[in-house]
């Protein structure tokens, strides 16, 4: 096997000095076998950033929500601050405390620009907030980007960039309203930092970068600094006692700036919930030491649920990512000649995070897509690295290599054919989903201009989990649940009491609201009854399945009447092909590729509605809790 085109070595600083600031240059295989080397031709980072931003712009404007906690448990705590009433969910109750309302505060902070535009809807503040979301991770990913260039190789950093900027797991994270997609902003951050070691290390910085990302917004995030925390404790360890007491203040420096990030959460949440709260421990302790319940309450997944997850977000790529590590080792032990061992070392810091990841999360029961986030640029990194390992092999000119008896030609076509075959897998499933889901975040546009009125209920029935959140709504009216065959807990609504007369800001946050539990029990007063909506969303398709709790509501014309339907992917239906990913709709494809929908409706009540009152939105006269749950 030929030696990597670059190969990262470390000049050991003399016994007395410590090894605050090693030295890095890359080395060049091809040189080593006589040949000019090749000089890999990075793209600059501002038009990196530019690529990156234009796919992040892409998916805040047309890439459905993914996952209905996005919802309820940020973008509508959001709308409360910025408008005063939402959906509330028993996680943001003060008994239980387990989310940040300075990390909703942070993002409700980050709408207000929008109030500048020429737009007065409120979903200009939702596409709003995505697009800042897809700036700022555009800005981390380019970060990263020019410190894999500099301190690699920029052959590893392109391909790095492709991955980022193509891949459909990037294409919903990089814009999810999400403490995961958050600590996957900071956590690039954090890699930058600990990868840079020109001019001194940058521990405090990528302590403070994770560790800000841990604390504002998902602790468990924190194990991503692990592998090059260990690998600067193993340097000073066998290196001189002030290299071990400079290492000590790099760590009390990193520590101490994250701390006054949780000190500054702490006062907020505080403030909020009107008692001491440490969101980051109430997390930590419902996800790991609760007695009861917990989250394997919301359901478990066999152990390779994210294998086959990243599959379908990132294909070949995630392949590459998994042989990473034995194609650095088998290089490593095989034939390279000249490299210290300290280069295998960074390279092996480099790879773990990824694999330290997939590892934690993959013994836990229960399993969710938007875990993987913070994983996703390590995933990204590991894939590049193979790919350069890959090519720097194909490349070889030595006749003792047996690569070296394929055409030229040949090679080039098929590394040309493998990044193409990305390329397509990728585009195959970010059109699939846009096309095949994309009705919820556009049907709620029809209730514009004439066709809402003043205090209109929109009801949802067994389509409650792909709400886009009241943000889509005209305002002065409300989202409301029906009862469906699901049988869990729904959230309530924040208490929308008159702040002016109570003197008194975000009142809700402090009430105790009724029904909430964190046993997932159902709570009956949560349901409005059909007869009170004006509107209601409902999905009817091939496979939907019919009851007396979710009754077709589209083809009752007698009390319903359609404002606008639109194709919604029917996916048991459809063959396996139209699932996974976008097909044209041509009349000479077999019926087992072509896509079927159903329809995905906004319906109008004929005739006015009830005038019972409706329930839900309750509160307990207990105006706060004054211990911890």
């Amino acid at each position: 096997m030929a030696d990597p085109e670059s190969t990262v070595r470390q000049r050991r600083p003399p016994p007395s000095s410590p090894p605050t600031a090693p030295s890095y240059r890359t080395q060049d295989a091809s040189k080593a076998r006589g040949r000019p080397a090749e000089v890999p031709v990075a793209i600059v980072p501002p038009v990196a950033f530019l690529i990156l931003f234009a796919s992040h712009v892409i998916a805040a404007l047309y890439h459905p929500i993914n996952d209905c906690d996005e919802v309820f448990n940020y973008w509508e705590p959001t709308h409360y601050l910025n408008h005063g009433h939402g959906f509330q969910t028993w996680e943001y109750s003060p008994v239980y405390a387990i989310r940040s309302w300075a990390y909703a505060g942070l993002h409700a902070l980050a709408m207000e620009p929008s109030k500048l535009l020429p737009f007065e809807t409120k979903a200009a503040e939702f596409y709003f907030l995505r697009i800042v979301l897809g700036l700022v991770c555009a800005l981390c990913e380019t970060r990263l980007y020019s410190k894999i260039a500099s301190m690699l190789n920029p052959r590893i950093a392109v391909t790095f960039l492709i991955i980022m900027a193509t891949s459909p797991g990037m294409f919903h994270a990089s814009i999810a309203y999400l403490p995961s997609s958050f600590s996957m902003h900071t956590t690039m951050l954090g890699m930058a930092a600990f990868m840079d070691w020109r001019g001194g290390l940058r521990t405090a910085q990528g302590i403070f970068a994770i560790g800000a990302g841990a604390v504002l917004g998902w602790p468990f995030a924190a194990a991503m600094a692990l592998p090059y925390l260990l690998e600067e404790v193993v340097l000073a360890s066998i290196s001189d006692k002030q290299g071990m007491i400079d290492l000590i203040w790099r760590f009390a420096d990193g520590a101490a700036r994250a701390t006054g990030i949780l000190a500054l959460q702490v006062a907020i949440d505080t403030f909020f919930y009107r008692k001491l709260v440490i969101v980051p421990f109430n997390i930590v302790w419902y996800n790991v030491f609760a007695g009861s319940g917990g989250p394997d309450l919301y359901g478990t997944e066999p152990w390779h649920f994210y294998l086959r997850n990243l599959f379908l977000n990132f294909h070949l790529w995630l392949l590459l990512a998994l042989l990473s590590m034995p194609f650095l080792l088998l290089q490593h032990f095989s034939r390279v000649k000249g490299n210290t061992s300290s280069s295998y070392l960074r390279g092996i810091v480099f790879l773990t995070p990824f694999y330290l990841w997939l590892g934690i999360f993959t013994l836990q029961p229960h399993k969710e897509e938007r875990f993987m986030y913070p994983a996703y640029p390590a995933l990204a990194l590991n894939a590049a690295v193979a790919l350069h390992i890959i090519l720097a092999n194909l490349g070889s000119t030595d006749p003792k290599d047996p690569v070296s008896r394929i055409p030229i030609q040949l090679r080039f076509i098929s590394i040309l054919a493998f990044v193409f075959t990305c390329l397509g897998l990728s585009a195959f499933r970010t059109l699939g989903t846009m096309t095949g889901y994309s009705a919820p975040l556009s049907i709620y546009a029809h209730l514009r201009g004439p066709v809402a009125q003043y205090g209109d209920n929109i009801c949802l029935g067994k389509e409650w989990y792909r709400f886009p959140s009241h943000y889509h709504l005209p305002a002065h009216t409300s989202a409301k649940f029906v009862k469906s065959e699901f049988s869990g807990l729904l959230p309530g609504e924040f208490f929308a009491g008159n702040t002016i007369q109570s003197l008194e800001y975000f009142p809700a946050t402090h009430m105790v609201p009724s029904g909430m539990n964190d046993q997932n029990r159902e709570d009956p007063a949560k349901y409005n009854d059909v007869k009170n909506c004006n509107f209601l969303v409902d999905v009817h398709s091939l496979s939907t399945g019919v009851s007396k709790l979710e009754p077709n509501y589209i083809a009752d014309t007698e009390h319903w009447s359609p404002v606008k339907c639109l194709p919604f992917l029917d996916a048991p239906s459809s063959g396996v092909i139209g699932r996974l990913g976008w097909v044209p709709d041509l009349p000479f494809l077999p019926s087992q590729l072509r896509r079927v929908y159903g329809e995905y409706c906004l319906l109008k009540r004929k005739g006015p509605p009830a005038p019972e009152p409706v329930l839900g939105g309750r509160v307990d006269p207990v105006p706060r809790v004054e211990t911890m749950a």
